[in-house]
């Protein structure tokens, strides 16, 4: 008879299923909302904040600097939760890295400003910064990692895309509260109180954020890794496993590689379409903020609705076919993209932004599934945060201040759109170089990669 450590595990029921989307969706909406407010503010309030006395398009790039920051810290993040995400389990760490995100983001909103306490002030933005992308860092895996293994492969690229939904849904709260209160408030009021309105409403976000995932069940398929691992300890006389790092770096560091590649063009084109486009339409093109923030803001509302569909697609014709058609499509799409900007229309600067992000959604959408798929259950999560996270030092950092780098050098938008080409073409030949997985039993997944037919002969032997 066999052990109870090698049973399979059990697929969720569709309601537990679905709470469990739920409390995903609503744990990474609140810590976007958080990240992307910083990156908004950075574009249009910090660099008179903190940053006073410089040229006003230097003082954004000290502002984006320290937006930058925060990509830094989400590698030691990744590190950090993804080890212990892989040893205790995803949900401890997911309410740890939801306490870390809304303190720091709830403590800018306390900040004292340069006039006020001068140097001082933009030291602890950055610190407060660091420990957002700290905890972002850690959070991404655990949420997708969550909803992927609570589920079963015929559905598992639209459920994982819910939690990936998260982003534009934050970006939508954070954009929308600033929309508000540029439209209710004077300048001159926004500038000197009211952009710490939505730092401080992070609080009560989190506080319900909390109360959700601390409802939800930790992940049957971890459990069951957990139980096996236990099991072969004892019978080996308590062997000493290696750190899901070390393994991480010694069975799947091919995955890995795929994994920085893919993230390359969805990362540089998100935040070039929705954090330099609000420096871009208001300097060069000179609209008003409202503007731009309608822009973003109505853009972004598309962007949630567009994920789930491509997350489906890609349970029907693969991960790879639906990345690869969002990352040629944003590649594309850059020259059309800032023409349309440049007329100073509404309705060209809406469809510009609105195309981009239907175009980032489809390789956002399968990337929660795709890269769950790569890893074996005790690594999964470091595997999958190392991948993502380190990528977005060399894409998602400096994107914003490369792009407002080159907008002062050049005073044109053509080498912009050849950097996000760039990164585009690099996404194209690593998703050429991976191997397809939406077949994968994410319980079967060994510690080397293997190929479908690989998997699926040792799912049989499972059920067998």
């Amino acid at each position: 008879m066999a052990s109870a450590a090698s049973d399979p595990p059990t697929p969720a029921k569709p309601g537990n299923l679905r709470r469990i989307v739920a409390a995903s969706l609503i744990g990474t909406t609140i810590e976007w909302y958080d990240f992307f407010l910083y990156g908004s503010a950075a574009a249009l309030v910090f660099n008179k904040l903190f940053f006073p006395g410089s040229d006003p398009l230097v003082g954004t790039l000290l502002s984006f600097l320290t937006y930058a920051v925060g990509f830094a810290a989400r590698p030691l993040g990744a590190l950090v939760f993804g080890h212990y995400g892989d040893r205790l389990g995803r949900k401890k760490l997911l309410v740890l890295s939801l306490l870390l995100m809304g303190g720091a983001t709830f403590a800018i909103g306390l900040l004292p400003t340069h006039a006020t306490v001068g140097s001082a002030a933009p030291v602890l933005l950055t610190v407060l910064r660091l420990v957002q992308g700290f905890a972002l860092g850690g959070e991404w895996g655990g949420a997708v990692l969550l909803v992927s293994e609570h589920g079963d492969a015929k559905r598992r690229g639209f459920w994982a895309s819910w939690p990936q939904t998260g982003a534009p849904a934050g970006q939508l709260l954070a954009t929308g509260v600033l929309s508000v209160l540029t439209a209710l408030l004077s300048d001159a009021a926004f500038t000197s109180w009211g952009w710490r309105i939505p730092f401080l409403l992070s609080g009560v976000l989190v506080v319900v954020g909390l109360w959700i995932r601390l409802s939800v069940d930790e992940s049957p398929v971890f459990k069951a890794a957990l139980a096996q691992a236990e099991a072969r300890k004892a019978a080996a006389g308590q062997q000493v496993e290696k750190t899901p790092l070390v393994a991480v770096m010694r069975h799947h560091w091919r995955d890995v590689l795929v994994a920085m590649g893919a993230r390359m063009a969805e990362n540089i084109s998100y935040y070039v379409i929705t954090a330099f486009i609000l420096v871009y339409a208001t300097t060069a093109v000179q609209m008003s903020k409202q503007t731009a923030l309608n822009a973003v803001l109505i853009a972004s509302a598309v962007h949630f609705a567009v994920i789930p569909a491509w997350g489906a697609l890609s349970d029907r014709i693969g991960r790879r076919p639906v990345y690869l058609i969002g990352a040629i499509g944003v590649g594309a799409w850059m020259f059309p993209f800032f023409a349309l900007i440049d007329t100073g229309s509404f309705g060209s600067l809406l469809l510009a932004v609105t195309v981009g992000l239907v175009l980032h959604g489809a390789m956002y959408a399968p990337q929660a599934a795709f890269f769950s798929e790569m890893f074996a259950t005790r690594m999964r999560y470091s595997g999958a945060s190392i991948g993502a996270q380190f990528s977005s030092v060399a894409a998602g950092a400096p994107a914003p201040l490369i792009a407002t780098a080159l907008l002062a050098d050049y005073d044109s938008s053509t080498p912009i759109a050849l950097y996000v080409i760039a990164a585009a073409l690099l996404t194209v030949v690593a998703i050429g170089c991976a191997r397809e997985t939406r077949h994968r039993d994410l319980a079967a997944v060994e510690a080397e990669p293997v190929d479908d037919a690989s998997a699926a002969r040792t799912a049989d032997v499972r059920t067998a």
